[in-house]
């Protein structure tokens, strides 16, 4: 991959300012969604955090669920740096690690972990179905696989700050023009009905949909077999 479509090299470059980002993009409403997302998953066991960037979900599940580890998976050398200074910060290293590696090829054995979450990362994995069968994979049966992802807003004023309003100011901000691809990507985003069969195809069953928002981002969650 290029260092502009969603590898981990491009993700270095901007690992500064994602967490910036991610308020932008939201509107500032992805700390109550990333909360949704981390209710989903059970309060006790191992539970793993797919591309967890500056590991914002990965401390979020460690907060909400006490009785649980958290392993947080990221490609970006980059974005792990901002993470470990996050957890030794909080002094969590003793519950929180995390590993640089690839969402399709995950270095996990099977039912490995009790739950499994991404946060708007998804729609960077290249194979999105290897990403899904890996997620599932590495979660016992019966464990809930959860996905949190931005959407094409519907109200035409959203729209124009999706397209318009954040590049500008992501580039502005980092000298990156890298944020352009993030926009485009939640652009070209499947559908929900389409993500969820695509869930369901890689062995994920009893898949839900959760509309936040007026359509903003969506929560989907299944469960390993």
């Amino acid at each position: 991959m290029s260092a502009a479509d969603g590898s981990g090299a491009m993700f270095d470059r901007i690992a500064h300012r994602y967490d910036l980002l991610n308020r932008l993009m939201s509107f500032g409403l992805d700390r109550g969604w990333r909360r949704r997302l981390v209710d989903a998953m059970p309060d006790a066991g191992a539970l793993l955090d797919v591309a967890t960037g500056t590991a914002d979900v990965a401390l979020a599940l460690a907060d909400a669920h006490p009785a649980t580890t958290v392993v947080g998976l990221e490609p970006s050398a980059g974005m792990l740096g901002g993470g470990q200074a996050k957890i030794a910060e909080r002094g969590l290293a003793h519950r929180v690690t995390l590993t640089e590696g690839d969402a399709q090829a995950m270095p996990f054995a099977d039912a490995t972990f009790a739950g499994c979450t991404i946060a708007f990362g998804i729609r960077n994995v290249p194979d999105r179905l290897a990403g899904l069968r890996e997620m599932a994979r590495v979660t016992a049966p019966g464990g809930p696989v959860a996905l949190l992802e931005l959407a094409e807003p519907a109200f035409a004023p959203a729209r124009f700050h999706v397209h318009h309003v954040v590049p500008r100011l992501g580039a502005w901000l980092s000298g990156a023009k890298e944020y352009r691809y993030l926009q485009r990507s939640v652009a070209a985003f499947p559908p929900p009905d389409a993500f969820a069969a695509l869930m369901r195809a890689a062995g994920l069953r009893d898949v839900e949909v959760h509309r936040m928002t007026f359509g903003a981002a969506h929560l989907y969650v299944g469960r390993a077999q």
